[in-house]
């Protein structure tokens, strides 16, 4: 009878043991992706935020999971975004654009990895770029700072024209940054700055109305993801006019549009997903420097260049790191 209860327990503690186990095993970490801009316009950029968590270890549905919520530029939609991803108590948020501070706002304990244009420091989102502290670290790309340089680029093209333009998203939260620095740049180059706002398609349309009768000689445009979902528009209309346009992200060149301008995006999600593996084996994000750009993409249309009667000068083709004939 001993030696039948014996086997009897042995047998019952081979079933118990597997449900124990399971019952035990950590759950799945997930990301909480909480994007300003769209899927479609972002699939290059969370392409190269998996691939960098793939290679810290992380692979997307086999041992990590990524919640995606994209607000499509209508930036009143991400509170309630990132109170869903708090809400599921994700294990690190990553935020982009406008969201970085909307992520912020919204937990102090999940940490929190931004992709963001303007100076984190500056505009609050980190104590110190070496020390950012918190729970929030990320990578700048520095675009809103860029747009200076933009100018300068678009006045090479076009010396004569008298009249520059900006056009901007007055809903961005970066929009007052980028204009205070375009005007700087204009006034040191000695020329005549308009801005002008668009919000909604049939703005757009408006602004390129007001362009042609300011006569404008050449155009700015700012990185906000509204106009990045509209790149199509917006260099079909800047061609229709025969006006230079210059952009932030080399997806507006690869349009049609005559430059992209500005720090690697792709490359920026890339050092993100870098920082939320890392976060993911235990690293602190108040304790990882805030990522500046060391990459940049400035492509060149010659194509474009060529319909708009534009010779562009050979140290531009130079230092071009893309050309598109």
């Amino acid at each position: 009878m001993r030696r039948r209860a014996f086997i009897k327990m042995i047998a019952g503690s081979t079933v118990a043991w597997p449900l124990t186990a399971r019952a035990q095993q950590p759950a799945m970490p997930m990301i909480g992706f909480l994007s300003s801009r769209s899927a479609n316009d972002s699939a290059l950029q969370v392409a190269a935020f998996r691939q960098a968590l793939s290679e810290a270890g992380y692979v997307e549905g086999q041992n990590v999971a990524i919640d995606y919520r994209w607000a499509e530029g209508q930036y009143d939609r991400l509170r309630g975004m990132a109170g869903h991803l708090v809400g599921r108590q994700v294990s690190v948020i990553f935020a982009s654009g406008p969201a970085a501070h909307v992520a912020k706002a919204a937990t102090t304990s999940i940490p929190i990895v931004f992709v963001s244009g303007e100076d984190p420091v500056k505009f609050g989102l980190v104590a110190s770029f070496n020390k950012p502290g918190g729970n929030i670290t990320g990578v700048t790309t520095f675009n809103a700072v860029l747009g200076s340089k933009r100018f300068e680029l678009l006045h090479e093209l076009v010396p004569n024209a008298a009249m520059m333009a900006l056009l901007v998203n007055p809903n961005y939260p970066s929009a007052e940054s980028e204009i205070k620095e375009m005007r700087a740049a204009a006034h040191a180059l000695g020329r005549n700055l308009i801005v002008v706002n668009a919000s909604t398609e049939s703005d757009i349309d408006a602004a390129f109305a007001e362009l042609v009768q300011q006569r404008v000689g050449g155009l700015i445009v700012t990185g906000d993801p509204f106009f990045v979902s509209r790149r199509e528009k917006l260099v079909a209309l800047a061609a229709r006019h025969a006006l230079p346009a210059i952009y932030v992200q080399r997806e507006f060149a690869v349009a049609g549009g005559l430059i992209g301008y500005g720090s690697s995006l792709i490359d920026a999600y890339r050092q993100a997903g870098i920082y939320a593996g890392r976060i993911l084996e235990g690293a602190k994000p108040g304790d990882l420097p805030v990522v500046q750009p060391t990459k940049f993409d400035f492509v060149i249309n010659l194509k474009t260049a060529k319909a708009l009667g534009l010779d562009i000068p050979l140290k531009l083709l130079a230092l071009a790191s893309e050309v598109i004939e």
